[in-house]
């Protein structure tokens, strides 16, 4: 995993302090108190993140502060630092389509499994969360995919409204950021594969908060409907406060004002993505326990043959990611335009890259099939006697 305190040593204390404004997933601090912690491990600068997440009083700012960081003006700041920092980050997280052969080359004589995460994967981040389609390319693209590799949509978003989204029955579905997984009708068949997946049991760990998620979300939309461009969102299994289209000088108003509807619910936590603001049950379960539920309901788990390929953008994807790092078998890929902190191997821009990766992926597997040796060359694939494909 990339962290902090190498980037730090690299590139020096002015380029600390740009990756402390580059960085929306670590609350700023000066370039002295960054250069200082330079030598701490990844777990402290987790440890730091997440005690600026706390709900008292005195951590709203710090909370505040992480929020404003998100912000793209924000990260315009110091761009000759920043584009120094890209360059280290780069080396560090390639671009998956660079380094397009050595995935495919790690996937020899294994079944890849693909997870992919929804909004600012498959489709762009937009204003409006209920205006987020993915494009008919794009839903091609993953629908080639499918008849190909078991894949899965993992989401925070409600399942049903992801589901309405993509409109793919062949796939797996985790909403709630994976605390509600249900699997095709019938396992499906994918083309001239010796594996074939086990269809997977619907699962809801936190069925227990239904009614709990549903007070609250009602109190969220009282509280915050005097915010300009608040909107909160139901998702079943949790709560989402997004303020993407609120003014940045309401931000501190906004935080406080959900802090005081989920300071009254201890069983429940908040968690930070893009220009959104997560609430959910404490219950040990995330996108990496989706990702493991799935292989072993799948019947993947204790396989060496299997190659899982994760495709997130969010905070939240990076529990999947850890999963496949510590598990030391699969390939975490981040979809991101700026260096962020992540365990993820690889990297990607935005969901036109995330369509690239997967259409080269199913060109590969159908040349490979044919028992053709393939090259990449020029966005084209290229068979054993150069016709092109």
């Amino acid at each position: 995993m990339t962290n902090q305190n190498v980037i730090v040593q690299e590139m020096g204390m002015v380029v600390a302090a740009a990756v402390a404004n580059s960085y929306p997933c670590l609350p700023p601090r000066s370039c002295c108190g960054a250069a200082a912690h330079a030598g701490g491990s990844a777990m402290s600068i987790k440890k730091s993140f997440l005690s600026s997440l706390e709900l008292s009083g005195a951590r709203v700012n710090a909370w505040v502060e992480s929020m404003k960081a998100s912000s793209p003006t924000h990260a315009k700041a110091l761009a000759s630092s920043i584009d120094d920092v890209n360059t280290v980050w780069m080396r560090k997280h390639p671009s998956a389509l660079s380094k397009f052969e050595q995935i495919v080359s790690a996937s020899k004589g294994k079944q890849i499994v693909m997870f992919l995460d929804y909004d600012g994967t498959l489709s762009p981040i937009v204003d409006d969360p209920d205006s987020a389609f993915m494009s008919e390319s794009m839903r091609a693209a993953v629908r080639d995919a499918a008849s190909y590799f078991p894949t899965a949509i993992v989401s925070g978003r409600c399942r049903d409204k992801v589901y309405d989204f993509v409109k793919l029955t062949e796939l797996y579905y985790a909403g709630s950021h994976g605390m509600d997984i249900r699997g095709p009708a019938k396992a499906p068949k994918y083309k001239k594969s010796k594996y074939q997946a086990n269809k997977a049991p619907n699962h809801q760990p936190a069925s227990e908060f239904l009614s709990m998620i549903e007070e609250v979300f009602k109190r969220l939309v009282e509280t915050t409907k005097s915010t300009p461009g608040a909107k909160v969102e139901n998702n079943k299994f949790c709560a989402s406060v997004h303020f993407r289209c609120v003014d940045e000088k309401y931000w501190s108003d906004l935080a406080d004002k959900v802090k005081s509807v989920i300071k009254e619910y201890p069983m429940l936590r908040i968690t930070q993505g893009r220009k959104v603001l997560e609430i959910r049950p404490t219950i040990k379960w995330d996108k990496g326990k989706a990702l493991e539920f799935l292989l072993e309901s799948l019947g993947f788990a204790d396989r060496r043959d299997v190659l899982p390929v994760y495709i997130g953008d969010d905070r939240t994807d990076e529990d999947a990611f850890k999963v496949l790092r510590d598990r030391g078998q699969g390939i975490g890929i981040l979809v991101s335009k700026h260096p962020k902190e992540t365990k993820a191997a690889y990297s990607l821009k935005e969901p036109t890259e995330v369509m690239d990766f997967l259409t080269r992926l199913v060109d590969w597997k159908r040349l490979t099939l044919n028992d053709e040796p393939c090259v990449y060359k020029d966005k084209i694939w290229v068979g054993p006697t150069s016709t092109v494909r």
